[in-house]
């Protein structure tokens, strides 16, 4: 930035007559989707971000021309005529990009090869698990019925946050929920694993609990109902350049509005005085200010370390000190392995396979917290993620990050071994089931649960933040409705982000639209949100300089 450009920010008082300064920390999807629309409300934004890329773990990197993406398995709002949808439209993070929509959600695999497919399909689905097992048909039938009735409902309330939702909204809001509310109310209050018992088939009852891939442990059925629903109308599909690619499209609608990200920047401290927040100090002692200052990351970072926990009260104590540390109420840790492969996959073989391991077979992945490995054929989902002839696979599985942490900590010897050792597993593994892929791999990329807490700051190394339908959801709920995203007795700041609103990416691209809505609010300001025009179609070239992405995990291949 040039100098003067820079000026604007460190002086404390802003120009007679200029717009609203706004400082954002953290450049995820939730920072950057504050600025775009602090940005269209007529304000002026600075995004600081620690890291060298956008997106926070909605992110990618690359080795030997693999490019390793790490977040997105299906993303909801691809599909048009929702307000998943036009959030991503606005913030340009589909322009240019076909979508890949998947005729099945996840295919779980037992010890003894017996498979069961989870098709989006009610139909089809229904068809096939009265094969795999006619002594459930009343429960298969139960399940899919449900299933139809949800793929005839659409609600997607990501356009206007609680508090300033209009009569008509709510009322909008209630003409969808009320013919259905009995199904909402009785599939919200039946677990999974509850459901799942029923079932009199051993495959159909751990099938069910690995829809999404590992079992969630504490989700009822309306969160499986409601995603497989998406993906049947393709709302819930995988967009053209991936998790990167998503940010960096929206990290391009920002600049294209005029905003500015500061990358390498990582921030200190909030600067507060007399209770109100007037800016922030990075790391080396700069100094910026603003009228208004927006924490896009960490939560527990920036109630307790950028802001020295000084500003709590009875709802922020109980979600960012109690319950962090709760069982079950944070989203499980991963480790992933990517597998780089000379030459194609098994065509047979679905995108994703959740496997189903023997304890014995278990008890070899470190730091497991369940039996299960997942492997997705990335190259399926996007072009461009492996070199001309070449596949990428991404396999991974829910880890104790206790076990990652202090291994990285206390001995790093021991740290570099057990990477090695996932590695190791996954290609026996690979090999044993795809004998055609014997000695045609050519590399496996682990990032732990420590590497998540390194590059990202996320607590526990947790990629979604706060679990659904657990303890915090309701709390974050008003903390997002009632508190309208504020901390008790601090004027000039908001939170933003998954661990304010929930995890999951358009949960988070929404809170930054609600924190500028209230924001908005607050000043006097008319909210506007347009749609972006478009571009050019997408290409990897888009994403960047990928040898930088390289030196950003040059630590933990050293590792490895």
């Amino acid at each position: 930035m040039r100098r003067e450009e820079d000026s604007e920010w460190t002086r404390r008082a802003p120009a007679p007559g200029s717009p609203p300064r706004v400082l954002v920390i953290g450049a995820g999807m939730a920072g950057l989707a504050t600025g775009c629309y602090a940005q269209m409300s007529g304000m002026r934004t600075r995004i600081f971000e620690k890291h060298v890329l956008p997106g926070g773990c909605c992110t990618a990197w690359s080795r030997d021309g693999y490019l390793f993406d790490y977040c997105i398995e299906w993303l909801i709002g691809t599909a048009e005529g929702n307000d998943a949808h036009q959030v991503w439209r606005e913030l340009g993070a589909l322009d240019g990009k076909t979508v890949t929509n998947f005729e099945l959600f996840n295919k779980v695999t037992d010890e003894t090869g017996r498979s069961v497919v989870f098709y989006n399909d009610p139909d089809r689905l229904q068809a096939h698990l009265l094969e795999v097992s006619p002594a459930d048909a009343r429960q298969i039938r139960a399940f899919c019925r449900d299933l139809r009735r949800f793929t005839e409902i659409e609600l997607y309330p990501f356009l206007t946050a609680p508090a300033l939702r209009t009569v008509r909204e709510r009322a909008a809001t209630l003409r969808t929920v009320l013919p259905a509310f009995r199904l909402f109310w009785r599939t919200a209050a039946t677990p999974m694993h509850r459901f799942a018992d029923r079932f009199e088939d051993p495959l159909l009852r751990k099938a069910f609990r690995n829809i999404f891939f590992q079992d969630p442990e504490g989700f009822p059925l309306l969160p499986y109902l409601f995603n497989m629903a998406a993906a049947h109308h393709g709302n819930a599909g995988f967009p053209q350049g991936g998790s990167l690619g998503l940010a960096r499209s929206v990290e391009e609608r920002y600049t294209g509005l005029g905003g500015t990200v500061s990358y390498r920047a990582r921030a200190e401290r909030i600067l507060v005085e007399n209770d109100r927040a007037i800016g922030l100090e990075l790391r080396g002692g700069r100094r910026y200010y603003a009228e208004h200052v927006v924490s896009a990351c960490d939560g527990h970072t920036t109630v307790h370390g950028l802001l020295g926990g000084k500003y709590t009260g009875p709802r922020v104590d109980k979600l960012y000190d109690e319950l962090l540390e709760a069982p079950g109420t944070l989203f499980p840790a991963v480790v992933s392995a990517f597998v780089g492969i000379d030459g194609p996959l098994p065509e047979e073989d679905a995108h994703s396979t959740t496997y189903l391991l023997a304890a014995e077979e278990g008890a070899r992945l470190p730091g497991a917290l369940q039996n299960s490995l997942v492997v997705q054929l990335r190259s399926r989902y996007c072009d461009g993620f492996a070199p001309p002839g070449r596949s990428v696979v991404h396999c991974t599985y829910f880890s104790d990050y206790a076990h990652w942490a202090e291994l990285r900590r206390t001995d790093r010897r021991r740290y570099r071994e057990e990477k090695r050792r996932v590695a190791a597993f996954v290609r026996d593994f690979l090999t044993r089931r795809w004998r055609e892929c014997a000695g045609r791999i050519e590399l496996v990329d682990v990032a732990t649960p420590a590497t998540t807490r390194r590059y990202t700051g996320n607590h526990n190394g947790s990629i979604l933040a706060w679990k659904a339908f657990s303890d915090a959801d309701d709390i974050a709920a008003d903390l997002v409705g009632k508190d309208r995203m504020r901390l008790p007795g601090l004027a000039g700041f908001s939170m933003a982000g998954q661990w304010v609103g929930m995890g999951g990416l358009i949960r988070a691209a929404s809170t930054g639209r609600f924190a500028v809505q209230y924001l908005c609010a607050e000043l006097g300001l008319p909210f506007r949100a347009q749609e972006s025009t478009g571009g050019e179609p997408w290409h990897p070239g888009r994403l960047g300089r990928l040898p930088q992405l390289d030196r950003w995990y040059a630590e933990e291949r050293r590792d490895s």
